[in-house]
């Protein structure tokens, strides 16, 4: 018997790690000229003209029906809608790596949310890396109580608070009751539109006389960059990990996001890397992979296939 890379899966690994731990730094960009609730309405509605395109290139773009038509709303309104949106807003106000730190707790939230709906049961493993995954939010805030008397900060933080949790419950709900269809790309294109729509409602609410002519093109390329990689491509790797390899394996390409983001926010925002910030961090992503890793399945079944010689 050998063992050959399997270089798709390695490539598809690197892309949802790398381009989605890149997109911390893109929302930065994009909301430096461009009020947020545009910025995700540009970002989700390309993706579903992209992803419009595609299907109707295939001949595949058909009505899903009421019912699963308002499981991909639910989907969309809490890990979009509101996760996607609420980052944005978080980014004005605090540094690219800080939140993508704050996002790494998501796998967490989903582990713990999981055991409340039933979908797992609590291990002593999975316990484990709770605390350890927790005691890293612990380090985070150790010494920066104090930053919470500035308001933007607070704002900040309360608004990657809600994303984080938003997108636990999306996941765990696309996981109970989402309709398990084949056409990921019909499904998601239903996402992106709906996504679109609403937060295109809400950018005029809230920005109701935008002055485009105020938009640079910096920003505006940094709104495309997540549209087309942020969106498609990365979503597209993703979900050929989770047909590969599981969603549970998949999530490990999650491990690269904070790593990727802190490193870019150093580079472009001047971004310093604290003691405590570092040492939650590790914490974090020891506590995920306490919770999800199998060292050797990880390194055999995930990169390398079987064949016979």
């Amino acid at each position: 018997m050998k063992q050959n890379l399997d270089y798709k899966l390695i490539i598809a690994l690197a892309a949802v790690g790398i381009v989605w731990g890149t997109t911390f730094l893109g929302i930065k960009v994009a909301v430096e000229t461009i009020p947020p609730w545009f910025v995700t309405s540009i970002r989700q509605g390309l993706a579903g003209l992209i992803m419009m395109t595609i299907l109707l290139f295939k001949k595949e773009l058909e009505w899903i029906g009421w019912e699963n038509f308002k499981q991909q709303l639910i989907a969309s309104v809490l890990m979009l809608v509101i996760a996607n949106g609420f980052t944005t807003i978080a980014e004005q106000n605090i540094p690219s790596g800080l939140a993508s730190v704050i996002n790494a707790v998501t796998p967490i939230l989903i582990f713990l949310g999981s055991i409340m709906f039933g979908l797992q049961k609590m291990s002593l493993k999975g316990f484990t890396g709770v605390i350890i995954g927790f005691s890293g939010v612990v380090f985070i805030f150790k010494d920066g109580l104090v930053s919470f008397l500035d308001a933007n900060y607070r704002t900040g933080m309360m608004f990657m608070g809600f994303a984080i949790l938003a997108w636990a419950a999306g996941t765990i709900y696309t996981k109970t009751h989402a309709n398990k269809s084949k056409n990921i790309t019909l499904n998601l294109f239903y996402q992106f539109t709906i996504a679109s729509c609403i937060q295109l409602v809400l950018a005029s609410i809230f920005s109701p006389n935008p002055d485009f002519s105020s938009w640079s093109t910096r920003s505006i390329f940094a709104a495309l960059y997540l549209s087309i990689f942020g969106s498609v491509i990365a979503f597209g790797a993703y979900f050929t990990l989770v047909g590969r390899i599981g969603p549970s394996k998949a999530a490990y390409s999650t491990l690269l996001f904070p790593l990727v983001a802190l490193t870019l926010s150093t580079l472009y925002e001047g971004y310093v890397w604290q003691v405590n910030a570092i040492a939650g961090l590790l914490l974090i992503l020891l506590g995920n992979l306490v919770m999800f890793a199998r060292p050797e399945a990880l390194m055999g079944k995930l990169l390398y296939r079987r064949r016979t010689a």
